[in-house]
């Protein structure tokens, strides 16, 4: 099943793209002990913030893989004079979410993070697995999974669109048909929610 590790780092004002083109220089090196998962800029919710996801095996192999990048000299990319602030957090995928892959399901991203009450993640991982099947014959699941480290009782699900306009015509009728969201006996007691544009290096499109 493994694990993903998702890094978001608020960027100074008007660096994004400097950042991520600093990001694709070194990436080929960084590939060669493991793939990334997807790297996004922010286009609405917290703005000049990027967020690229690792997937893993487990949290040993992390370990492992990043000291061999930081030790071959190729990583990381030079882009520390852009970033504010970093946060990594773990997280742990639903069984029912896609392997993370290079895949063109895009360009607009939805990352939605919905906070819930200790002990409610497994009941919600249960509606949502009785309504997923429905759910993405209207638009691609890209990532379903809780937090093990870092801030806790979090649930994160990334969806993708064509465009803004299928975005809410998908809402609106998954809602009015009663295919989304699943009957869940929990709540997010905290919702946010992040629209997301691929960087033209990420693997996801």
């Amino acid at each position: 099943m493994g694990i993903y590790e998702v890094r978001t780092y608020d960027l100074k004002p008007r660096s994004v793209p400097d950042f991520e083109n600093g990001f694709a220089e070194s990436l080929p090196g960084r590939m060669e002990f493991s793939p990334l998962g997807g790297l996004w800029h922010t286009e609405a919710g917290p703005l000049n913030q990027v967020v690229h996801i690792w997937p893993y095996d487990d949290i040993t192999s992390r370990s492992e893989i990043r000291a061999k990048s930081v030790a071959g000299g190729k990583w990381p990319p030079k882009t520390s004079q852009y970033v504010v602030n970093m946060q990594s957090e773990i997280f742990i995928p639903a069984p029912f979410m896609p392997e993370m892959t290079e895949r063109k399901v895009g360009p607009i991203f939805e990352m939605r993070i919905y906070t819930y009450n200790p002990g409610d993640i497994p009941q919600l991982i249960e509606a949502w697995g009785d309504a997923i099947e429905e759910r993405v014959k209207y638009s691609p699941l890209v990532a379903a999974m809780y937090s093990d480290v870092g801030s806790l009782n979090r649930w994160v699900h990334i969806w993708a669109y064509e465009s803004f306009d299928q975005r809410m015509k998908v809402r609106a009728e998954t809602r009015e048909k009663g295919v989304w969201p699943p009957k869940s006996p929990v709540s997010p007691i905290k919702q946010e929610n992040k629209i997301l544009i691929p960087a033209a290096c990420s693997p996801m499109q």
